[in-house]
């Protein structure tokens, strides 16, 4: 089973990976906690030259809740202030739960599944 602090860590370490800068997460030491996007809480915010990510990590029984559905939607559909650019939505999963987050993402509207981007979170 992976903790919550694991799941941001390797959602972390993906921004990194990717050449994304963070610049807030949960968990942290250095950094502070991202604040609040609407009513949903997010594990990480990072940038990478213009472009920002929010990042999420989701659990098994939160990916068989229904109420994630909208959640992922609002927060792909985030626009950076005054700027016509969305926001790219990591979402982090257990790799056991890759599938059903991909079909999760491939009910929503197109433009909504170009912001998004699925990534297995591993023991």
């Amino acid at each position: 089973m992976i903790t919550p602090k694991e799941s941001v860590d390797a959602l972390i370490e993906y921004f990194w990976q990717n050449g994304y800068l963070t610049l807030s997460r949960k968990y942290g030491t250095y950094l502070p906690a991202p604040k609040k996007v609407g009513q949903y809480e997010v594990d990480a915010v990072a940038r990478y030259k213009q472009k920002i990510a929010i990042g999420i990590s989701l659990t098994e029984e939160e990916l068989n809740d229904p109420a994630v559905i909208s959640k992922i939607s609002f927060l792909a559909s985030r626009n950076p202030e005054s700027k016509n650019r969305r926001v790219t939505l990591f979402v982090g999963v257990p790799a056991e739960s890759l599938s059903k987050a991909k079909i999760i993402v491939s009910g929503l509207d197109e433009n909504l599944r170009k912001n998004i981007k699925v990534v297995p979170i591993h023991d």
